[in-house]
């Protein structure tokens, strides 16, 4: 995959001086000539590789763009309670299958977000307990 995309580029670079021929109608060079058959020799070995990734796409273009759909906005929200990613150290997975991403520094009491009001509270010590 990564010489599809290293490729491309150098197509392009390498074309242009044959593209340029074109326009002229002196005899190419040796160079020219060279240039032209690493070019053909090129597409005639990227051909099948960007087939499939053409196929790879219009497969998985649907599915990724339905996924988008459900999941952006709440990705947005989640992003939007993030100040920065650089004050969050790698998630770590705990045994029970919990993820959890910890900030580098703790926040200052005073500038912690308030707490959810929709969120239980805990309960008192002589308080009841519904099961």
């Amino acid at each position: 995959m990564t010489r599809i995309l290293f490729a491309l580029p150098l197509m392009a670079v390498l074309a242009a001086p044959a593209a340029a021929q074109e326009e002229g109608d002196e005899a190419p060079s040796l160079m020219e000539r060279g240039v032209e058959m690493f070019m053909e020799g090129l597409r005639q070995e990227m051909g099948p590789a960007l087939e499939d990734l053409q196929g790879m796409a219009k497969e998985v273009g649907p599915a990724l763009g339905e996924f988008l759909g459900e999941m952006g906005p709440a990705l947005a929200e989640v992003l939007g309670k993030i100040d920065d990613l650089s004050n969050y150290q790698m998630p770590e997975m705990l045994p029970n299958g919990d993820i959890i991403i910890r900030r580098k520094t703790p926040l200052d009491p005073e500038t912690d977000p308030a707490p959810n009001p929709d969120a239980e509270s805990e309960p008192e010590p002589g308080d009841s307990i519904e099961l």
